[in-house]
């Protein structure tokens, strides 16, 4: 994992200047051991694949999805002399990744949801507002970038984008503004989108929170169908993690830590609490393949939210795999 930040003077890309959200908590629950095999889905900088990899002589297959990010794990693999296999593709796409490595059932999966320090602090991969450059925001380097996005798509399409994924109140006022400004010239730059969204949202003196966050995140997201791969890849850990594997997930974001739980919850045979219209909980049709570790999920302590900010809103939640066949995927 990379660590988080909101912005400000690069980090350095040293593997071992990065102290990844959660570390101590992750290596706990994890519980590395040797000879197992594990998956850490977003290696980034490479900070949990390190950690996992000295903290026992086992075997990491990490994954990643950014280009640059998995050039710079070049020198990694070649220090752990056989234990690192780093492939270049999505998290979601683990159970060929692990099957092509040797490895169809692994033991533990470690999934760090979000965007890295190494995006952020790169202003042409366009993923901030706070230094200006391409309206990109593509982990893959591929595909439509948020340029195109915001340039192409209907105003009520982007309206649902900001408020779904950015919890946008005014996304449709937003919305109008981009179609409008669009019309005059191509929106090409995060300044030109910050700038716009700030027009229309205003900034309140000494407000450190940028009126744009909320856009850059909803388009970040939808460009990369994080959601999306985020669900995919709870499905794929739970069909190749073996009895007593360990699921652990870091998220930033309350959609995805959601996401997450409610997986967790059924998987596990738990449910809502019931309501005057729906009085008990109904019973799950398969057999529980998850127990929860943690119900409420493990949050930074104040050493680590004062050495990183950022990290006051990650949680992690951890499941341990049981027995019971992975459920049959849903429609």
């Amino acid at each position: 994992m990379t660590p988080r930040n909101t912005g400000g003077e690069p980090v350095s890309r040293d593997v071992r200047a990065h102290i990844p959200v959660l570390l101590s908590d992750v290596l706990e629950q994890l519980q590395p051991a040797a000879d197992e095999t594990y998956i850490d889905g977003t290696f980034g900088a490479g900070g949990y694949t390190r950690a996992i990899l000295e903290a026992a002589p086992c075997r990491v297959i990490a994954i990643e999805r950014d280009p640059s990010a998995f050039a710079n794990g070049a020198g990694l693999v070649a220090e752990m002399a056989g234990r690192l296999i780093l492939v270049p593709t999505t998290f979601s796409d683990m159970e060929q990744a692990a099957a092509d490595a040797g490895h169809p059932a692994v033991d533990g999966v470690v999934l760090d949801i979000g965007v890295s320090s190494m995006q952020l602090d790169d202003p042409q991969r366009g993923f901030s507002f706070m230094r200006d450059g391409p309206l990109d925001m593509r982990m893959s380097q591929s595909g439509p970038s948020a340029a195109d996005i915001v340039n192409t798509a209907d105003e009520e399409d982007i309206a649902n984008i900001l408020y779904e994924l950015g919890d946008e109140r005014r996304s449709r006022a937003i919305a109008r503004t981009i179609v409008k400004a669009r019309g005059d010239a191509p929106i090409t730059t995060t300044k030109a989108l910050a700038d716009i969204v700030e027009r229309v949202l205003g900034r309140a003196r000494g407000d450190e929170k940028h009126p744009a966050t909320r856009t850059f995140q909803a388009l970040r997201i939808y460009v990369n169908d994080e959601l999306g791969e985020l669900e995919r890849a709870l499905a794929a850990a739970e069909r190749i993690l073996k009895p007593g594997g360990r699921l652990l997930v870091v998220s930033f974001h309350s959609t995805e830590d959601r996401i997450v739980k409610r997986f967790l919850q059924e998987r596990s045979g738990k449910t809502e609490g019931g309501s005057r219209h729906a009085p008990a909980p109904i019973a799950p049709s398969e057999a529980p393949s998850f127990r929860i570790v943690n119900t409420r999920g493990i949050t930074p302590n104040k050493m680590e939210t004062d050495a990183n900010p950022r990290a006051r809103s990650a949680r992690l939640r951890v499941g341990i795999r049981t027995e019971a066949p992975a459920w049959d995927a849903k429609d």
